[in-house]
Parts: structure tokens; sequence; C-alpha cells
């Protein structure tokens, strides 16, 4: 699941982070750039001791290299996250792009609605509402996902008690 309750805070405050699927770990980029690097040179075995091999290897290692470098920036590019700060007096919801400048959204969770909708602009439409704004949670996730988030959240929104 890309999202995670943090552990209770001290403060009695409850933190969800809610992260962007990655399909390829660090272990399997390792293994396909490895699997990328035998089949580029594996043509060049037969080419041995020759100067035509002298001449397609530095070929070989720039597409390489290019692997490399395309598939570490999107890993970096990636970063998409959310993170919901949960107290009995506020609800924060901060959106955090590579690039840009955090967005957040305060409200009193006594006030916050939690809907599930069906028309939104994607399927299971998570939305957070205090009468006055609506946003988005959970864009980074899966309809399942968000169905199984809106369960969760809306017990922990239920089970606050006021100061």
């Amino acid at each position: 699941m890309p999202y995670a309750w943090q552990p209770d805070a001290p403060d009695g405050a409850r933190r969800l982070l809610i992260w962007r699927h990655r399909s390829l770990t660090v272990h399997g980029f390792v293994w396909f750039i490895g699997a990328t690097a035998l089949l580029l040179v594996l043509p060049l075995v037969a080419l041995t001791g020759s100067a035509v091999m002298w001449g397609l290897l530095p070929f070989a290692l720039a597409a390489l290299t290019g692997l490399w470098w395309a598939m570490q920036r999107h890993w970096r590019g990636g970063g998409s996250f959310e993170e919901l700060t949960l107290t009995p007096d506020t609800l924060l919801v901060s959106r955090h792009d590579p690039g840009r400048p955090p967005r957040q959204w305060q409200a009193n969770p006594y006030w916050v609605r939690l809907t599930l909708r069906r028309d939104g602009p994607v399927e299971d439409y998570l939305t957070l509402t205090d009468g006055q704004r609506e946003i988005e949670l959970g864009a980074l996730l899966s309809p399942e996902e968000r169905r199984q988030l809106r369960d969760e959240l809306a017990a922990a929104l239920g089970g606050l008690t006021p100061r």
C-alpha cells in the first residue's frame, strides 16, 4: 500500500503519508541495469579484438549511460507525496510536488466531511471539505486504496475527542 499511518506523536497527533506507487524497486533497478549492460555487451563479444568492437563500444556505453540517467531522473521526479496531520483541534493536509512549493489546507476536524464521489474526474474520487473549500486526497492512489483510506480516515476522524 503506498500509504501508511505513522506512529502517534507524543502530542497526540496522527500522521498519514501517501506516496506515489513505484513498480521498480532499487533492487529491481540494479537487476535491470545489469541485464541491459549484459545484453548490450553480448554482441560485442563476437567482435573481441577487432577495430569494429572499439567503434561500437562507445555507443553501447552511451546507451547504457542514457538509460541510467533517464531512470534516475524519473525516480527523483516521482517524489510527489501527501501528508495529513490530524490532532483534536486541527487537520492539516500538505501536498508536496518536486519543483513546487508545498500546498497546504487546514481545517477544524469537527467540521471536515469526507466524501467518496462516484461522479468525480477519476473513479472513487476522495475529497475532504470544511464547507468552504474542497480538496482531493489520495490522488496518487488506486480506487481500491482510496476506498480503504476513506474507511480508515473516517474511523480516525470519528475517534477524535475535542479538547
